[in-house]
């Protein structure tokens, strides 16, 4: 029975509803395990205690090197329920009103919790182009979250990627918003299911992360300034949330950075004007960790960065020493109760919406574990990008009696695959690369031999010599290089859990920026030696941001971009270099030079000299690019605009009676020998007057699998949402004159379209 929340609100004391705000407890010391048995710390019944109201706790099921929660320490699946039981029966019998607590956790790529399924990250997701597949696997972690009794899935969904130095890259899906979109789309749904009003007992409410435009930080730093007009904040960082609130999102966090100089935490335009007001967001938004602390360097007092804090929007707190002082600030006068209230009724119309006064732990619907590792399977090969295959050495041969060398420092690391924000690993049941690479040779009677060669950064004492020993006797070699966001307990946090400092072989992750993109030195000179017995070299990158990788490149005669694949990564891996054709298109492009940034490909079109003086402009690998062992055709190609009667648009103004569509439809072959699937782009070149428009936009996209020799037809529509702009006085209207192209490997077509 859903609970009547005004009249609960009206029972509540001003402390009571500050305790509902506040999101002040790390998880992981709200409870102890002692003698095989897990207790509620005194320090949890204390904070219960002093607000009589207890609104959300994070982390609960945290597992990794911050929390200091591992496989020993920290909470089993079935430990999970009943912790989380523990907790609200707690709430209910030692609170005046009994109110349940929201349970958030963290799930970028998975939950961050013993026995979660860790998938591939957004940065191989973007890569995909796959957001329907991406949507299923969402679903499968919203019910692992949900099965241990949480409420809350904190997703980095918004971030769009403008500078690949800021080691947070990995959490972003591309440097395009309108595939960003499309993924915030899928993670909404998958995460909350398809009823945005009765989130049911298989899913979770989705927290989107980070608003807003926290990817175009100042020279990649992390939380560092970010210095973008009013144009290029709702061209770029806003489409992924106007989305994410048309399909049902409900919850955001507000970003570390500022905007113009005003902080997002203390951004009333941003969170009530254009949040609130302008996109219709009717859910709640939390601090991001320790970043309404951060509001007190500027005012300089906890009271006054408290009242900043919730009359700019932001309703949940995290971790900080700020909402604590809003008793206060409504005692001394400063802030009036009633918007104490409003920010208490969000919170409380979505434990309603969620089911959270009728049952604390549901019964969840299970999928089983074949199932989970199909999928994340699935994804990992749809996110891979083939860059290179030179003398076409790939897919490798499967004669038996051959012999394989597996090289380099990610090559035999679990956790390098898994990248940032990842729970500790039963690794028995996880692949490695050269596992994968091992387990398919098995089958072939191929022999494998490895050797790490180096570390990431590192040289590894006779680590080349033994390198070369392994390789010298190989028919292949294949050679796993890249980066890794791997934390471990040699790594000191701040209070916010970003790294501050540990080892040099964590080269991405929260607060891992770099000045420069390129392979480490280490591994190019592993790279470089190995060139020298002149045998076919295939690399594997296994990374979180486009590295460069202009140095190695000439000595590899095949790059397969692997990105973080997830746990089961190995068997992904192996199953592309062996039998299926890679799929991926880059979703960020990849620069030559450090000195080309920014290097994305939507950049206006005004005439400046694009190469420099010293060197090209352009990346190696652009925005889109990607190979496959088999060819394709497009014919029959037919690009019609056409009117719809029904359906004024809604974010148009001024156009209440024109709905235009622009069809695109073909036919695609797959000409080649293997099967394989192509990503249909189609792009758009508005030819505005008044204002210098992007050199194109990507507006739909369609990934179409086909057999050797089969032919599909396709069909992409592009309906009001793409076919609007910004005029020169920032109002939406649709566009007039463009051009639009059609691509996909080794197809290009364009037509001037007139709307």
């Amino acid at each position: 029975m859903a609970m009547d929340i005004s009249q609960l609100l009206e029972k509540m004391t001003l402390k009571e509803k500050v305790g509902q705000l506040n999101q002040r407890l790390y998880g992981w010391e709200v409870y102890e395990k002692k003698d095989g048995n897990i207790y509620l710390t005194e320090k949890f019944k204390e904070e219960v205690n002093r607000w009589g109201s207890i609104g959300f706790i994070y982390g609960l099921f945290r597992s990794d090197p911050w929390s200091g929660k591992n496989r020993e320490t920290g909470l089993s699946a079935t430990e999970a329920i009943e912790m989380s039981r523990l907790v609200q029966h707690y709430l209910k019998k030692h609170t005046r009103l009994g109110i349940p607590a929201f349970l958030s956790e963290e799930c970028p790529h998975g939950h961050q919790a013993l026995d979660s399924l860790t998938t591939p990250a957004n940065f191989s997701v973007g890569m995909s182009w796959n957001p329907e597949l991406y949507e299923k696997v969402q679903a499968i972690v919203a019910g692992e979250i949900r099965a241990k009794g949480a409420h809350l899935g904190l997703i980095s969904s918004l971030d769009v990627s403008r500078d690949p130095r800021w080691g947070r890259t990995e959490e972003c899906f591309s440097e395009d918003p309108f595939l960003t979109s499309q993924y915030t789309i899928a993670a909404v749904k998958g995460l909350q299911g398809n009823s945005p009003e009765t989130i049911d007992k298989n899913h979770v409410l989705a927290v989107l992360k980070h608003f807003a435009a926290q990817g175009s930080a100042m020279g990649g730093h992390n939380s560092g300034p970010v210095g973008i007009g009013q144009r290029e904040f709702r061209e770029i960082h806003l489409p992924a949330m106007r989305q994410g609130i048309a399909h049902g999102a409900q919850m955001t966090m507000a970003a570390y950075n500022d905007l113009d100089g005003i902080p997002c935490h203390g951004n009333d335009q941003l969170l009530n004007g254009i949040l609130r007001e302008e996109l219709g967001f009717e859910g709640a938004v939390m601090a991001d960790g320790c970043a309404l602390d951060r509001l007190v360097e500027v005012t300089g007092n906890p009271v006054d960065a408290a009242v900043w804090g919730i009359t700019s929007g932001v309703d949940i707190s995290l971790w900080d020493e700020v909402y604590p002082y809003l008793e206060e600030a409504v005692a001394s006068g400063q802030l009036s109760e009633s918007i104490i209230d409003q920010a208490v009724l969000r919170v409380l119309d979505l434990k309603n919406k969620i089911g959270l006064f009728e049952e604390a732990t549901p019964a969840v619907t299970d999928v089983s574990a074949a199932e989970k590792k199909h999928l994340s399977v699935s994804l990992a090969k749809e996110s891979m990008v083939l860059l290179k295959n030179e003398g076409n050495h790939l897919p490798l041969e499967k004669e038996s009696g051959q012999t394989l060398a597996v090289i380099g420092p990610n090559a035999n690391k679990l956790y390098n695959q898994l990248g940032d924000y990842t729970p500790f690993k039963n690794e028995e049941n996880c692949l490695t690369v050269f596992e994968g690479i091992q387990q398919r040779c098995a089958e072939l009677d191929i022999q494998v031999n490895y050797e790490q060669g180096s570390e990431i950064t590192s040289v590894l004492p006779d680590g080349v010599k033994k390198a070369m020993a392994v390789a010298q006797s190989a028919d292949k070699i294949i050679v796993v290089l890249g980066g890794s966001s791997a934390r471990d307990f040699s790594t000191t946090f701040d209070t916010n859990g970003a790294a501050i400092s540990g080892s040099n072989e964590m080269t991405s992750g929260e607060n891992i920026d770099v000045a420069d993109l390129r392979i480490p030195k280490a591994q190019v000179d592993l790279v470089k030696e190995l060139s020298q017995l002149d045998k076919p070299i295939i690399g594997v990158f296994i990374q979180g941001r486009p590295h460069i990788l202009s140095e190695v490149e000439p000595y590899l005669d095949g790059i397969l971009l692997a990105g973080y694949p997830g746990e089961h990564g190995g068997e992904a891996v192996a199953s592309l270099l062996f039998d299926e054709s890679p799929s991926g298109k880059l979703a960020m492009s990849i620069p030559a030079h450090n000195g080309q940034l920014p290097v994305y490909y939507n950049y206006r079109d005004i005439a400046f000299k694009k190469d420099y003086l010293d060197d090209n402009g352009q990346p190696q690998f652009p925005f889109g690019y990607g190979l496959s062992y088999t060819n394709f055709k497009i014919s029959g190609l037919a690009i019609n605009v056409e009117a719809q009667s029904e359906n004024s648009l809604e974010d148009v103004d001024n156009q209440k009676n024109a709905n235009p569509v622009v069809r695109v439809t073909g036919t695609l072959t797959n000409t080649g020998k293997f099967p394989g699937a192509e990503v249909v782009q189609v792009y758009l070149k508005s030819h505005q007057t008044r204002v210098i428009t992007r050199v194109k936009e990507l507006k739909g996209f369609k990934k179409v699998a086909l057999l050797p020799t089969e032919s599909k037809m396709f069909e992409i529509i592009l309906t009001a949402s793409e076919l609007t702009e910004l005029n020169e006085e920032l109002a939406y209207q649709l566009i007039k004159e463009a051009t639009l192209s059609v691509e996909c490997t080794n197809n290009h077509f364009q037509q001037k379209i007139t709307i």
